[in-house]
């Protein structure tokens, strides 16, 4: 496997492992992080994020996401015949981190009740269902990931020298960790209450994998029903982001 889709693999399963984790420490029976609430889980993710970001960023530019793929790509910094490649390792990195996240509270998940909870660990689902509301919850968030980390990259991508753009590897590596773990940490408080903002679909769809195969006392539904929100909505809302960057720029 190359290079850069291993590290697409080891820094989206960190993402779940961090992210994943935080949810699990707060909701599951018995963690000494039980009731810690939405503040500590947006920040848990956030941070996530800083730390698989500084892993993968060197190695394949960090997209850790296949929104940001596809919004890369679209508007041209990215190549589309390398999309699919680094779709997938994102995806096995998802489930990867989510069966991690399993053995760790194996314990916890045996010991808590609440089959919705244990579902909330590994994927999203919408606090009031309504196909339509969720979809453009997903779009919005997805929107103002990729918008900005657009233009956190617009000195890389405007940039006269054009060995610059030929050398970078444009993704949320390209422009640090610490400013995309704080977009981050700003969409969930802000607009992360509807659907549990997703805003990766391999957050999603990896883990929700890993939630139908593992042995998980009493799981209930992996919500396969609501699964294409997170999918299509994210990746609408990274091709809206391009399209406006690329129309104004």
């Amino acid at each position: 496997m190359d290079n850069a889709l291993i590290y697409e693999v080891i820094g989206t399963a960190i993402l779940i492992i961090m992210g994943g984790g935080v949810v699990a420490n707060s909701i599951l029976k018995k963690s000494k992080a039980e009731g810690a609430g939405w503040v500590n889980i947006a920040f848990g993710w956030g941070l996530g994020v800083f730390i698989a970001v500084i892993v993968a960023g060197p190695h394949s530019g960090a997209h850790i996401n296949p929104a940001v793929t596809i919004g890369l790509a679209t508007a041209g910094l990215f190549s589309w015949a390398s999309v699919p490649g680094y779709i997938i390792a994102q995806v096995i990195g998802g489930f990867l981190g989510a069966c991690v996240v399993y053995l760790v509270f194996k314990l916890h998940f045996d010991a808590t009740d609440n089959p919705d909870g244990k579902l909330a660990i590994f994927s999203t689902m919408p606090a009031i269902p309504h196909r339509f509301y969720n979809m453009v919850s997903e779009v919005v968030g997805t929107f103002i990931l990729v918008y900005v980390i657009l233009h956190f990259a617009d000195p890389v991508i405007l940039s006269d020298n054009p060995t610059v753009l030929a050398d970078a590897k444009i993704g949320l590596g390209s422009i640090g960790a610490l400013p995309v773990a704080l977009l981050v940490v700003g969409i969930g408080m802000s607009l992360g209450g509807p659907t549990g903002y997703a805003i990766n679909p391999a957050r999603d769809l990896g883990p929700r994998i890993a939630h139908t195969v593992l042995p998980i006392k009493g799981k209930g539904s992996s919500g396969w029903h609501y699964a294409l929100v997170p999918i299509l909505g994210p990746s609408i809302g990274a091709v809206i982001a391009a399209g406006l960057f690329l129309w104004v720029n």
